[in-house]
């Protein structure tokens, strides 16, 4: 069937995290709370608390979730003590701002290009950022955008692609998910029925099945150039 909308994830997919969210960012404000970490084991860290993230049984969107994770993240790069969880609770705080995140440069071309086809466009997020807020803030032309505090489950739980999708009055075998993470972007959408495509910026997945090294290979990989 024709493609009618494509829905993308958000951190990782159109954005990257800006000076205030990177390795730099958290050694400098872990200071504050009398903690010394070390910016270099900032990603091995992430990558080994994201492994380890032990997430609602039912998907549910929990806030507290995330704090774990950021303290999990700051323990693997040295901190020790109270300030731990003060820390992570500020650095959670800083991932909700809109203005502390950039864009790929990929991102509005392809967006242009999308709608000069006709297409619909959505973001589905697990985050607790507002979402409505980041788009008026980077100047998205999209026509849904639901995150998971807000929709009360997260990816890959199918029903937060099926609320996008209701709202576009869009059947999921028209629709295609663009995402970052095998599980909740990939698995989740095609769960559904709709097409997926893993985003793979960093070539983290060179043997995955419908894989992007960029944005900017989309409307080639659904037919229109």
């Amino acid at each position: 069937m024709t493609v009618r909308a494509v829905l993308f994830d958000v951190d990782f997919t159109i954005c990257r995290p800006g000076p205030e969210l990177r390795p730099e960012a958290y050694a400098e404000r872990g200071r504050a709370f009398a903690l010394r970490l070390d910016p270099d084991l900032f990603e091995p860290s992430r990558r080994a608390a994201l492994a380890e993230l032990q997430r609602h049984p039912e998907l549910e969107h929990e806030d507290e979730l995330w704090i774990s994770f950021s303290e999990e993240i700051i323990r693997r790069m040295g901190g020790e003590g109270e300030g731990v969880r003060a820390l992570a609770e500020a650095m959670v705080l800083a991932w909700e701002r809109a203005e502390h995140f950039e864009l790929y440069d990929d991102v509005l071309p392809v967006f242009a290009e999308l709608r000069r086809h006709g297409l619909k466009l959505g973001l589905v997020s697990n985050t607790a950022r507002d979402l409505p807020a980041f788009v008026v803030h980077h100047r998205l032309d999209v026509d849904v955008a639901i995150d998971s505090r807000e929709h009360g489950k997260t990816k890959p739980d199918p029903s937060i692609f099926a609320a996008a999708l209701a709202t576009l009055a869009v059947e999921p075998a028209q629709a295609v998910m663009v995402g970052d993470s095998p599980e909740d972007d990939i698995a989740g959408a095609r769960s559904l029925g709709l097409r997926a495509y893993l985003l793979d910026r960093g070539g983290d997945h060179p043997d995955s099945p419908g894989r992007l090294n960029g944005l900017d290979e989309l409307p080639e990989a659904l037919g229109l150039r």
